[in-house]
């Protein structure tokens, strides 16, 4: 779990376009961040256990 400081410095409004840091709006984390979902890969695989991601399942072949 990322530090409150750093998430809140997260959101706000960069000076350069370049500079914004997609976080996780779960727990803060920067690293496998998936944009379409705004979540990190393991909040995200946690999310789709539960069914509360609507149209994400589990596959299997």
């Amino acid at each position: 779990m990322a530090r409150t400081s750093v998430i809140v410095r997260a959101t706000r409004t960069p000076k350069y376009k370049s500079r914004v840091v997609r976080r996780c709006v779960q727990c803060g984390r920067k690293h496998g961040y998936m944009r379409d979902f705004d979540l990190c890969r393991i909040c995200f695989r946690e999310h789709a256990h539960e069914g509360l991601i609507p149209g994400v399942k589990k596959s299997s072949w």
